[in-house]
């Protein structure tokens, strides 16, 4: 494990007081949101990411959508709009951009006219349609030396940072032996799941496994059967093609290390299931993704209490946090973004992350195309799917 990515994020507190402690005295940033309330919205109240740092005054907004970018503009505090982000980019020049569309089509093409004006900025997940995509925003980003964050704001709460601490400096739950997340379950069960929740999931995943993973096998299936060709088709959403209505697939993390994720088309739909379980040798950790994760722990090796003395209790010495103001949803990613431009390293939560959670998606079409384990990262880095189809 890279201690000093440990001792970072244990600190993240820290660095967070920093960051606003510059804004006291430094300069102003100028920053632009892009949206689009016809096509995706704001995932995450990106618009609001800025709302807190008095560094930063948001002198554009812009969204093709009339209605939606005279109501966003206003909740953010922008003091220009625009119908076309080009132009926006263009006059605005800013430093600092929101990205703000949940749908992941035209993720590529905002980042890279950010990237060419020079920007910084924060991206809504998933971050692309397939790897390619990835791959280009990656070295766009690099190319430049820019900064930029996506929004795994679950992972990024002060909850998690303290548990991936507690599992590793403090031994919470002993040696770890798997981690089992599943998707909402609930009308995009299967394949949409996978993309829009799996990609919180994976990115969760990732973060505790303090890696990405060497390998997937996956089992994809529609109606029961293995899925085929043809039944591959377009997500309620654009975020690219789909294939199942149940997705079960594993991943190797190594060291003998496992990681699942499970998404089902069922009756009862949605029930709550939304997270990540963590077992080990010691006990297990709990995890409900919401703006602040629910996290429990049980303190019993055999995964199963049944009338004993142990019980799911909360984790110890929590920090808080509160996930209801939906300007502060964003603020630890947001923050340690501003200290990540200024300490010129990598953000926390970085499009890196979100290339690996998106290589992680991807790698259950490409077990499934493929028919069988597949190595990660992924040699063929266009969508598979499209490749079937």
């Amino acid at each position: 494990m890279d201690l000093n990515r440990r001792q970072f994020l244990a600190s993240a507190s820290a660095m967070a007081a920093a960051a606003r402690a510059h804004a006291q005295g430094g300069k102003t940033y100028k920053a632009c949101i892009i949206g689009d309330s016809a096509h995706g919205g704001y995932g995450h109240y990106i618009h609001l990411a800025f709302a807190l740092r008095k560094d930063v005054a948001v002198v554009g907004l812009a969204d093709p959508d009339e209605a939606g970018r005279a109501r966003y503009a206003a909740e953010a505090n922008a003091q220009r709009t625009y119908a076309d982000y080009r132009e926006m980019l263009d006059k605005e020049r800013p430093d600092l951009v929101a990205v703000g569309p949940r749908w992941a089509v035209n993720h590529k093409d905002y980042l890279l006219a950010c990237a060419e004006v020079g920007a910084h900025g924060l991206i809504e997940k998933p971050l692309c349609v397939d790897i390619e995509e990835a791959d280009a925003m990656v070295d766009a980003v690099e190319s430049k030396s820019l900064k930029w964050a996506i929004a795994f704001n679950a992972r990024a709460t002060p909850i998690i940072t303290h548990l991936k601490k507690l599992l590793w400096d403090d031994d919470l739950i002993g040696t770890i032996f798997e981690a089992r997340g599943r998707g909402k379950e609930d009308h995009r069960a299967g394949g949409e799941d996978l993309i829009v929740l799996g990609a919180h999931v994976f990115d969760m995943m990732a973060y505790l496994m303090d890696a990405a993973p060497q390998w997937c096998f996956a089992d994809v299936t529609h109606d029961g059967r293995p899925a085929t060709r043809g039944d591959v088709h377009e997500p309620t959403e654009p975020l690219g093609p789909v294939a199942g209505d149940r997705i079960h697939a594993v991943y190797g993390f190594g060291e003998g290390v496992a990681g699942h994720f499970d998404s089902m088309k069922n009756p009862d739909g949605n029930g709550g299931r939304f997270g990540l379980d963590v077992y080990g040798s010691r006990g297990v950790v709990t995890i409900r993704i919401g703006a602040v994760p629910a996290v429990y722990w049980l303190n019993e090796s055999t995964w199963a209490p049944g009338g004993g003395e142990a019980v799911w209790k909360p984790l110890p010495d929590v920090p808080g946090f509160d996930g209801e103001d939906h300007r502060k949803r964003n603020q630890p990613i947001v923050d340690d973004l501003m200290a990540a431009i200024e300490e010129d390293r990598k953000p926390a939560v970085s499009l890196e992350d979100g290339r690996v959670a998106q290589e992680m998606i991807q790698a259950v079409f490409e077990s499934c195309v493929q028919g069988g384990r597949v190595p990660v990262p992924l040699e063929k880095r266009s969508h598979p799917l499209k490749r079937w189809s």
